[in-house]
């Protein structure tokens, strides 16, 4: 087992637990000395910028957040979805709990994926806010992550699938193409994608992503199932949320197909 410090979205046991880590255990911590950043630019540029900490000249400055206890399995769930060696680089640091001090894994951002004109999403402030709240952080951290400038929501069109004949896939065929993945009812090759998504084939191939974005939302308790999207029992937020996805999909992959879910 390890020792792992969340500090952005994943002191948030809901969005942590959408990516497969369910924690032994979880209680505050801080990291003093450094700042919270939101510069590590998203794989999805809709998306503004996500957590990252830097050292501070200021010891009074502090990192808050959680430290979790995590079996060993974990770790490459959470090297995947942190894009760990693309855009993230993992160190250890040295926390301050309520028993004494402890060392714990977190991630820091690369400088390859680093853009200090970068905002965060509303979506994921809150997201942040509700796991400070949930984990009682200080009010005066609460606040200031409440108080942060957020990065301004694009307004897409409904996405339409191109016209003409379309390839059809469902859950095991998809599995024969690593390189595809689906989204909401589309299938889409990301052979061509930009080199710095490549990261994303071993976690989006052969997949249908729908789930794992809907439980994403701030709003989302992380209780969704595939019967819900197949029945259409999705919010109006997150049908918003899917369809900007499906737009950013088409503009960086190669739409190929419908998806069904059967």
């Amino acid at each position: 087992m390890f020792y792992y410090f969340g500090y952005g979205s994943n002191m948030n046991l809901t969005s942590l637990r959408v990516k497969g880590v369910e924690p032994r255990s979880s209680e505050p911590a801080a990291l003093h000395g450094w700042r919270l950043l939101f510069n590590v630019h998203h794989w999805f540029r809709h998306e503004g910028g996500v957590g990252n900490i830097h050292p501070s000249d200021s010891p009074a400055d502090q990192v808050q957040g959680l430290v979790h206890l995590c079996e060993d399995e974990h770790l490459p769930l959470l090297d995947a979805v942190e894009s760990y060696g693309v855009g993230y680089d993992r160190i250890e640091v040295e926390l301050r709990t309520t028993g004494g001090f402890r060392r714990a894994l977190t991630y820091i951002g690369l400088p390859s994926y680093l853009d200090n004109r970068c905002l965060p999403t509303q979506r994921y402030l809150n997201i942040l806010v509700k796991g400070a709240i949930s984990a009682g952080l200080d009010a005066a951290y609460i606040e200031k992550l409440r108080q942060h400038p957020v990065h301004p929501e694009k307004d897409y069109p409904p996405f339409q699938h191109p016209p003409g004949h379309a390839s059809v896939f469902n859950r095991d065929t998809l599995t024969r193409y690593p390189l595809y993945t689906a989204l909401a009812g589309a299938v889409f090759d990301m052979t061509d994608a930009r080199r710095d998504l490549h990261c994303l084939r071993d976690l989006f191939g052969g997949k249908d992503m729908t789930l794992f974005h809907l439980k994403r939302l701030d709003t989302s308790d992380g209780s969704e199932t595939l019967e819900d999207v197949k029945s259409g029992r999705i919010s109006a937020a997150g049908r918003n949320y899917l369809n900007a996805y499906l737009h950013e999909y088409d503009a960086e992959f190669r739409y190929v197909g419908r998806y069904v879910y059967d």
